[in-house]
């Protein structure tokens, strides 16, 4: 498969805290790449820095390299190797944020505008991209993008505020208006960390479908080895900003090499754990 977005020695600093150290990762068209770790291991960091999400406060440093052809020939900074993300005015970026490149964020109810009706989020989504859908074919569009997420009576609820949906209803609507433009990539930064088992595993077979559906490629980030071993094909572990270990899921869930990740998988409780003993403690020795 070819290479979409290459990450090349990514460091992401704040102040004297380096949050990222000398990342280096690939994600290829049509996978899904699961990024885990523990919560401040630099997961995030490194998805909102491909988008250029981190604010001022942050000092970025290396490379991201977008490959999406489609946008090769409209955006300054280009050669061989592809785009670098962190050279891109921010004009150039936005065109790229939200078309080519989406991101699912963490937790639905403050990800989404609680005085704006879900139908309007999803359709801004859409028009920002293209001057072509206002009124009426931003709605209809907005409406099928709800339909295919399986969000029930999405015509009748387009109206609706975010406030009167439950929370898994919620991630949908916030994955139909990351889908809209039918992104290359899609980044999905803790989708199911918020949800109940149950309704975890509807939003993870949904993934599962759209990103077959659409040919979509995905960075999955989770804290969770057993969510990441059901929708990744290849999965990089992360460990105080820096990846200790990558391979593919099948293997690196069974046989893990690195200490860190046989600590991590140590950790998850599974049916036939003593409750009389102390969990594993994750952060062996490296």
């Amino acid at each position: 498969m070819a290479e979409l977005l290459e990450i090349r020695d990514l460091e992401v600093r704040f102040g004297a805290t380096e949050a990222v150290r000398g990342v280096s990762l690939q994600v290829n068209e049509g996978e899904v790449l699961g990024l885990v770790g523990e919560s401040g291991s630099g997961k995030s960091a490194t998805a909102l820095a491909i988008l250029g999400l981190l604010g001022p406060a942050a000092q970025v440093a290396g490379q991201i390299l977008w490959r999406g052809k489609e946008t090769a020939g409209s955006l300054d900074n280009i050669d061989e190797a592809g785009i670098d993300l962190l050279r891109l005015r921010e004009s150039a970026l936005r065109r790229l944020r939200g078309k080519e490149i989406a991101m699912i964020f963490q937790e639905p109810m403050t990800a989404l505008n609680p005085v704006m009706t879900i139908g309007r989020q999803v359709a801004e989504s859409a028009e920002a991209h293209s001057a072509a859908w206002t009124g009426r074919e931003a709605k209809r569009r907005t409406i099928a993008a709800l339909e295919a997420v399986a969000l029930p009576d999405a015509a009748r609820r387009y109206g609706d505020y975010p406030h009167q949906f439950s929370g898994g209803q919620r991630q949908r609507i916030l994955i139909a208006m990351a889908l809209i433009n039918r992104p290359r990539l899609l980044i999905a930064d803790e989708p199911t960390t918020a949800l109940d088992v149950t309704v975890q595993a509807q939003v993870l077979e949904l993934l599962r479908e759209l990103q077959q559906q659409y040919g979509l490629a995905m960075l999955f980030i989770s804290h969770d080895l057993a969510v990441v071993g059901q929708v990744a094909s290849r999965v990089a572990v992360m460990r105080a900003g820096v990846v200790v270990e990558t391979g593919p899921s099948a293997r690196l869930l069974t046989a893990p090499e690195h200490a860190y990740t046989k600590s991590l998988l140590a950790a998850v409780p599974t049916l036939r754990t003593d409750r009389n003993r102390p969990l594993a403690m994750v952060g062996a020795a490296d």
